[in-house]
């Protein structure tokens, strides 16, 4: 008996400016203004995507102690664009990145509880820690917290918000005009929390939500970031786009499940996926040759050598020959912000390497930057991209994708009208919405709230 074929999830992720982004191309249009946002959320929701999705940076990353050039562009507020956005579409999904090193339960939950209301159950939050110190100096704690314990903040941070959501039932409101009662009874909104991290108690203001709870992302890839998406995450994003790897990230996490009472369908994994499409295969490559090449120029190519080199490279020709000296290995690192540099831990060894592959292909910096940098996810004609979505997610590498690309507002839109009618044909990607919420678009059960006498006695 053959197994039956899974739906594919699609999101769509609105990137800032950045090395994925061609932002010189005059079909880009603004990253900060509300119009770019408003065009990609209502093409998102046109192509019955299940959501979109917006990163957060909390502090403009620095190379040599200046603004890096790429991201002068500044990181809106993520509840301010949600909420906008909100009014202005019915069905897509509302997910933000907020961090929880340097926020608090009680704002974070009433902020997604409020966003929740307004879009009729469309929330979802992406949990994420910050590891660096650099970032932290924008708050008044600054760095405080220890590397080791940044997840153990956030699964008490979710755990607490948890609470705060079901301290409300939904069914406390009557607002019975005849009597004039209007709440069931006089314990709603009571929490109290005590624990390592957070020692608060007081009554939440928000009722129960659409949706009880926002869905929750993750998009920690190592070890403890796994465990946590196991244990209470409904989704985690992956950086796995090649098949192989993708499986084994699949199995591994999808195999963490069990031990804390889960379903494999209770934890969606959604890779992040760049795309480049043409009229056919060979054009498409084409086009995604030249759109690599704009997105890393000559000045872009030698700030990534500078990842690994840790060193001041601006006297370099981007179009010569690698640098002859090892790179500086330092815990002060030139570029601050960027996660990238934790990948190099051994940057000596990952310099020879590259060095290596640079003089057997007779590249120069640039050219090694962009054939060893991220490439395209999916490049071809319409029909070869929605096949190979396809493989991928019926191989279980995956459950869907989350799709960035390379042009804003405007560039989601070629997937829309080409690659999503050849899903639906294929009866792989829904036609229609069939449910109001991102928990239904998702195919994630709706939480059940804390029993009153669990609430009182918390």
């Amino acid at each position: 008996m053959s197994k039956p074929l899974k739906q594919i999830h699609l999101a769509a992720h609105f990137p800032g400016v950045n090395n994925t982004t061609v932002w010189s191309d005059p079909a880009a249009g603004s990253h900060i203004e509300f119009s770019s946002f408003a065009h990609f959320a209502r093409t998102a929701e046109r192509a019955k995507f299940d959501f979109l999705f917006l990163a957060e940076g909390l502090r403009l990353r620095e190379q040599g102690g200046q603004i890096y050039d790429l991201d002068v562009v500044g990181r809106p507020d993520t509840f301010t664009v949600l909420a906008a956005l909100a009014a202005v579409t019915d069905r897509i999904g509302l997910t933000g990145t907020i961090n929880s090193t340097f926020n608090e339960p009680y704002e974070v939950a009433r902020q997604f509880a409020s966003l929740d209301h307004l879009s009729g159950g469309r929330s979802a939050w992406n949990v994420v820690t910050s590891w660096d110190a650099f970032t932290g100096e924008n708050f008044r704690r600054g760095g405080f917290l220890p590397r080791d314990e940044r997840y153990s903040r956030a699964q008490e941070f979710l755990a607490t918000a948890h609470e705060l959501f079901d301290s409300w039932s939904g069914d406390e409101i009557l607002a019975d005009q005849d009597t004039g009662a209007f709440l069931r009874h006089a314990r709603a909104g009571a929490f109290a929390h005590r624990g390592k991290h957070f020692d608060i108690h007081g009554r939440f203001n928000v009722p129960r939500s659409p949706q009880g709870r926002p869905v929750i992302f993750q998009a920690g890839d190592s070890d403890e970031g796994r465990e946590f998406a196991a244990a209470g995450a409904d989704a985690i994003f992956s950086r796995y786009s090649h098949l192989e790897e993708g499986r084994a990230f699949y199995a591994d996490v999808k195999g963490r499940l069990a031990k804390y009472g889960r379903r494999p369908d209770q934890l969606l994994i959604l890779p992040a996926a760049t795309f480049v499409l043409g009229d056919t295969d060979a054009e498409a490559g084409e086009l995604a040759r030249e759109v690599r090449r704009r997105q890393v120029s000559g000045a872009t190519a030698l700030k990534h050598l500078e990842f690994v080199w840790n060193r001041d490279l601006s006297g370099y020709d981007p179009e010569g020959p690698l640098p002859e000296i090892d790179p500086l290995v330092s815990e002060e690192h030139i570029s601050r912000g960027r996660a990238q540099v934790r990948m190099y831990r051994d940057p000596v060894a990952i310099a020879r390497e590259w060095r290596e592959l640079a003089e057997a292909n007779k590249w120069s910096i640039r050219d090694l930057v962009i054939n060893n940098g991220n490439r395209q996810t999916f490049v071809g004609a319409p029909a070869t991209v929605a096949r190979t979505i396809n493989e991928f997610v019926q191989a279980d590498a995956s459950d869907g994708f989350i799709l960035v690309p390379h042009i804003t507002p405007g560039g989601l839109d070629p997937f829309a009208d080409k690659v999503v009618p050849l899903l639906q044909e294929q009866g792989v990607f829904r036609a229609d919405y069939e449910g109001t919420t991102l928990r239904e678009h998702l195919g994630l059960a709706h939480p059940d709230a804390a029993a009153p006498a669990e609430r009182a006695a918390s």
